[in-house]
């Protein structure tokens, strides 16, 4: 194995501790091509889809990136902002106000940067960067809050791989979930409510979960259970009953069997019994995507009102609220204990005079 170029290492430099954030990704531009790149790269990973690589490329390539770039790049333009992606551009607010509020808890230094599994910029990259900067420690956090082979493990695949490059690769942490985190429950009701004391309580709330196929929970995927007991904490920190709100996952794709109940049939289910009132949150993403954005807020509206339903309100991801930005700053900082180490100047000094005075020996 080749390993990658090191900077020469230099006596008496500091070491930093790097965070880095890692979200799923966003295609470049809601254009056909951009899309169909983005959708190449995250529908060619065997964590997202557990089909034999040869059948599955057929498919993939054969039939799914000939129709569907063209489809998603006109949803992608629905949401598009002037800033660009609505996912990019809450993942890089996030970065810069983790960056002040931890500054705020210690004078260590430290770097925060993020990265996308998929598309730009990606893990590899931030990874360098942080390096560069001469980070010897790294912190992964990813900003799923219910750990999914599909999602936290595969953006560790890649953190893991690009160290096995490295001739002098860092110390490293990742964090498996945050779904039970008290201050991320409390974030959560704390949005809900706010909402709810300007526009006053739904008949229903629906707590909308990214899907997955049945077949991870039997195999020994977690996430179902997650989700499960993320919505049973924010019910009770909300104050409602059983009959109050339900739980159900969103974004199903083929023909197999998925995590149940549906979002689409629940709400039409809903419409059909001329519910007056349903809002909808989605506690599995910490920022407003495609996926919130377009497929809930648009789409899922038309499904319950079209069946008969009444007022539909999708209420936001937590995005840059401050308390959600408090609650992931707690958990960084319990995930960075023992790393967050002043610099000793005099010590630092005294090794750069050692090197130099060995240097000059030879």
């Amino acid at each position: 194995m080749r390993y990658q170029t090191e900077t020469i290492h230099e006596h008496g430099t500091p070491q930093k501790t790097g965070i880095l954030l890692v979200n799923l990704g966003t295609p470049d531009a809601p254009t056909p091509s951009a899309v169909r790149a983005y959708l190449k790269e995250f529908l060619s990973d065997p964590r997202v889809v557990e089909i034999p690589k040869p059948v599955w490329w057929l498919i993939l390539n054969g039939i799914i990136l000939n129709i569907r770039p063209k489809r998603s790049a006109a949803k992608y333009a629905t949401v598009w902002t002037k800033e660009g992606s609505p996912l990019r551009v809450h993942t890089e607010k996030q970065t810069a106000l983790l960056q002040g509020y931890l500054s705020q808890r210690t004078k260590a230094p430290f770097v925060v940067e993020y990265a996308m599994r998929y598309g730009k910029p990606s893990i590899p990259d931030a990874l360098h960067r942080l390096k560069e900067q001469n980070c010897q420690r790294i912190l992964v956090v990813p900003l799923y809050p219910q750990y999914a082979a599909s999602t936290t493990a595969t953006a560790n695949d890649i953190v893991f791989d690009e160290l096995r490059h490295m001739r002098n690769a860092p110390a490293l942490r990742t964090i498996k979930n945050f779904h039970d985190h008290p201050g991320y429950i409390k974030a959560l009701a704390n949005n809900i409510n706010e909402f709810w004391m300007k526009h006053g309580r739904p008949e229903k709330l629906l707590m909308s979960f990214h899907g997955l196929p049945q077949y991870t929970l039997h195999k020994g995927d977690p996430y179902h259970c997650e989700c499960h007991k993320t919505s049973r904490l924010l019910a009770q920190e909300l104050g409602l009953k059983p009959d109050q709100y339900a739980i159900s996952f969103q974004s199903r794709f083929g023909k197999a069997e998925w995590l149940k109940p549906y979002t689409t049939a629940t709400l039409k289910e809903w419409g059909t019994l001329k519910t007056k009132r349903v809002d909808v949150v989605c506690p599995g993403f910490v920022a407003d995507c495609l996926e919130t954005l377009e497929e809930i807020a648009q789409e899922g509206k038309e499904d319950f009102q079209h069946a008969g339903g009444g007022e539909f309100n999708y209420i936001n991801c937590l995005n840059d609220r401050n308390d959600w930005i408090h609650a992931l700053t707690d958990l960084v900082m319990d995930n960075l204990q023992g790393w967050l180490n002043l610099p000793d100047a005099a010590e630092l000094e005294q090794s750069r005079e050692r090197a130099l005075d060995l240097q000059g020996r030879r």
